[in-house]
């Protein structure tokens, strides 16, 4: 069974299997999947609990012996497997399909993975998982749809803001779930239930902003300037080495302007994305850059990013940082935020 991470409370209502997959894209929202699954596996007598965590030369025979092993008290146990790789090995993936086919009322298994792309989810070992349970798979809500994230979780607390106030909460955490959940447990803290006015929201909330590498990548694509900006500056600010940056840029500007190359010879988008490696989220915003960047820009593009280079190993003068920013808003819409004006 696959069902997505908002069903599984419903789930949880109704009924409890003896084996569980978890898998997604943001760290607390497995967290909270499996706090709740473990919450009700308790609930149902699953009083022992062991943890076996897959590591380099990990003894798949573990998770075997914890399954056959009964306890002195005839306890139910759940045991809670980690991959942190997602990758079981093919040592792994036997024991795994292995288990499926011995399922126990007497032990529960919960295994914990961290995003997956498509290939992985077609895996033998996964398939033989989800139908033999159930596979959880829980997705971060975008920028666009964290305010309403954000107002449901205030909710849960008897609280509610402003929509201003959860955009301004939304654009400070970067889409990074976890720093919005300790913002709205702050606010939890410092307020009582009721409407939070923006001055209190603004007072509390501090700039817990990712500025990393993968968050300029995704506003470089996706043409917003905004968030391009911010990411820049707090990069500037936390002292990351220019190289990195550079890299991080010129990275997408060829693979933008070898797929572009490619469309403009008259090959089929997809096999030039699948070419290039480019998978799940990111071939989307890959496409919608694609489509208001043509050759010559990028080209210029990439001519930019070599001056850069020489600008850091000490060759002619200039701000580095400036000079990221004017590369970043040659792939940006001209004077503007793309989602401005796609409104």
């Amino acid at each position: 069974m696959l069902l997505k991470g908002e069903q599984l409370a419903a789930h949880l209502e109704r009924e409890l299997r003896p084996l569980y997959v978890l898998y997604g894209d943001d760290p607390l929202l497995v967290i909270e999947a499996a706090d709740a699954i473990r919450a009700k596996a308790r609930q149902h007598g699953y009083s022992e609990r062991e943890v076996l965590t897959v590591l380099p030369q990990f003894d798949w025979g573990a998770l075997l012996a914890a399954g056959g092993n009964m306890s002195l008290f005839g306890d139910k146990k759940l045991i809670d497997l980690r991959i942190p790789t997602g990758k079981p090995g093919k040592e792994g993936s036997a024991a795994l399909q292995q288990w499926c086919e011995r399922l126990s009322p007497d032990n529960m298994l919960l295994i914990t993975l961290p995003e997956l792309d498509w290939r992985e989810e077609k895996a033998a070992w996964f398939t033989a998982l989800a139908n033999a349970g159930v596979a959880i798979k829980t997705t971060a809500p975008g920028l666009a749809d964290l305010p309403g994230w954000i107002a449901g979780r205030l909710r849960r607390q008897q609280q509610s803001a402003d929509l201003d106030s959860l955009k301004f909460i939304a654009e400070r955490v970067e889409g990074n779930l976890l720093a919005a959940h300790q913002e709205i447990q702050k606010l939890g803290l410092l307020y009582p239930s009721g409407q939070l006015t923006a001055t209190q929201v603004r007072d509390a909330v501090l700039n817990v902003a990712r500025y990393d590498i993968e968050s300029l990548r995704e506003a470089l694509l996706l043409g917003d300037i905004a968030r391009l900006t911010r990411t820049l500056d707090g990069l500037m600010q936390e002292g990351e080495a220019p190289p990195l940056v550079l890299w991080a840029i010129s990275e997408e500007v060829r693979a933008l302007t070898l797929i572009r190359s490619g469309m403009d010879s008259g090959r089929p988008l997809d096999l030039l994305l699948k070419e290039a490696k480019v998978w799940g989220p990111r071939q989307n915003a890959l496409k919608r850059a694609l489509q208001r960047l043509n050759t010559a820009s990028l080209e210029a593009a990439l001519q930019h990013a070599g001056r850069i280079d020489r600008l850091i190993k000490g060759i002619g003068q200039g701000n580095i940082w400036e000079e990221f920013l004017r590369l970043g808003l040659r792939l940006c819409p001209a004077g503007r935020n793309e989602k401005t004006a796609a409104r």
